[in-house]
């Protein structure tokens, strides 16, 4: 019994001692488990920021696409000068420097395939007499002129090369405000130069183009940008093209805070048309539109202050087709958000004549879902075709000579070589009248009227000049 009484104790003593040391040091490994989840906290915040500002290096970029954007020269003749046909009159009362020096000019331009389409801006090649293409490897080539639409203000030049560098097309509708962009071009001559910024707003309308049915939903940035810059490439991180470089809100000429371009989606559609058809084909809604803004929403009794508002509808357009009517409000097209004419403008601009396109509609504050099939411009669903233009003028035609230039005191000029029944004989034109303006935009080449042609409705005037010097202008109709 008095072993008893002695063990017991004991054991109780030692079994307790054990307990309270089990107890102890859980209570200490669980104290220092909520220590250092704070440590490993603060690591993984350093290592986040670390990844982000890898994010933001433009080295790749930049390497996959500088040598895909060239330098390109032009060179033109200033003929602003004026011929009376009789070399007696001209001799006695002058003619202003009947042979001037070339006047030279700039730009950037972006290799789109390997066997080397160019597109650029029109603005760039305009009135150009001779086009080179400098490459970044410092090969020289002549360019030839595939087609151009000064509604957009894009190019496409091609030259004779394969194997070549290409930046491919980015998808510019995904961008977004804040994004990281790189500028490509050759601003000052100053060859293969890249700047970074970022994209500052979306579907800007600066009023830059004046050509009839303009089209502008410019990207804007904050990359420098500089004369010589225009028709260079606007790339993403990933190195796709995203925007054609255009334009600078300047009140000194240089760079001051912010650029615009062309949006990929437009400059892609453009130079597709043009290889496919030989001319861009414009697609019409056909609605006239404003603004969405607090006092519009109120006059129409509109709640949601989103969309663009329409206030007109043309008849038999595809717009009259959906039964889209006056105070409508439109929200989407083919599930992009349109918040601006400028945004609807652009998403339109992509599709063709004879396309469907999904329109999601705010009418009395109920959402409407229309599908709508596009038409061209004169209301039809067909494609233009280049040789349509032509058999409506009823002419037969041939580029001019620098040496008729030079006599004539003419920039450029299309001829009529043989005059069949059409429009331009009904006007009393006669075979050997050259043709140098249609609309107020200067002809250069016989593609130009097919453009011009293909996207007038109503009537045209056209302005030229004969070979004796004598001006004369005409008005037609073509529908």
């Amino acid at each position: 019994m008095r072993a008893q009484k002695i063990i017991i104790p004991l054991v109780s003593a030692f079994v307790g001692g054990i307990i309270a040391f089990v107890l102890f040091s859980y209570t200490f490994k669980t104290t220092t488990k909520t220590v250092q989840p704070q440590s490993t906290e603060k690591a993984y915040y350093t290592s986040a920021f670390q990844t982000d500002s890898n994010a933001t290096d433009f080295t790749v970029a930049a390497e996959r696409s500088v040598d895909a954007v060239v330098h390109v020269m032009t060179a033109y003749n200033d003929r602003n000068t004026y011929s009376s046909g009789n070399p007696l009159l001209d001799y006695f009362f002058g003619r202003s420097n009947p042979n001037p020096e070339p006047i030279m000019g700039s730009g950037s331009g972006v290799i789109l395939s390997r066997d080397g389409f160019i597109v650029t801006n029109n603005h760039v090649i305009d009135n150009a007499d001779e086009i080179k293409v400098i490459l970044n490897d410092k090969r020289t080539f002549v360019a030839k002129l595939v087609g151009r639409d000064p509604s957009t203000d894009v190019a496409l030049l091609k030259i004779d090369a394969n194997d070549l560098p290409f930046i491919p097309f980015g998808n510019s509708d995904e961008i977004k405000v804040g994004q990281w962009v790189l500028a490509i071009g050759n601003p000052f001559n100053l060859t293969s130069t890249v700047t970074a910024g970022i994209v500052s707003a979306k579907a800007r309308n600066i009023q830059i183009i004046q050509e009839g049915y303009a089209i502008e939903s410019f990207i804007q940035t904050d990359a420098a940008v500089n004369p010589g810059n225009s028709g260079g490439a606007l790339v993403n991180l990933k190195g796709e093209l995203i925007g054609i470089n255009t334009a600078i809100a300047s009140r000194t000429g240089s760079y001051s805070g912010y650029s615009f371009a062309i949006p990929s989606s437009i400059a892609k559609k453009i130079v597709s048309d043009i290889i496919e058809f030989g001319e861009v084909q414009r697609a019409i809604l056909g609605v006239q539109t404003k603004e969405l803004n607090s006092e519009k929403a109120t006059e129409y009794g509109i709640n949601d202050i989103k969309g663009v508002l329409v206030v007109g509808v043309i008849k038999g357009s595809a717009a009259a087709e959906a039964e889209i009517k006056e105070g409508d409000v439109i929200l989407e097209v083919n599930g992009i958000m349109v918040n601006s004419p400028n945004q609807l403008q652009e998403q339109v601009s992509k599709y063709r004549p004879n396309q469907q396109v999904d329109i999601i509609i705010n009418r009395s504050n109920n959402k409407k879902h229309f599908t709508t099939t596009l038409r061209n411009i004169k209301g039809g669903l067909e494609m233009v075709k280049s040789d349509e233009s032509l058999s409506i003028l009823g002419v037969s035609l041939k580029e001019i000579s620098d040496k008729q230039k030079n006599d004539l005191g003419i920039n450029s000029g299309v001829q009529i070589v043989e005059l069949k029944d059409g429009k331009l004989k009904q006007q009393g034109v006669n075979q050997g009248y050259i043709i140098t303006k249609i609309n107020r935009t200067p002809i250069k080449t016989i593609d130009d009227i097919k453009r011009i042609i293909g996207i007038s409705s109503g009537g045209i005037l056209i302005e030229g000049i004969y070979p004796n010097g004598i001006v004369a202008y005409y008005a037609i109709g073509i529908d």
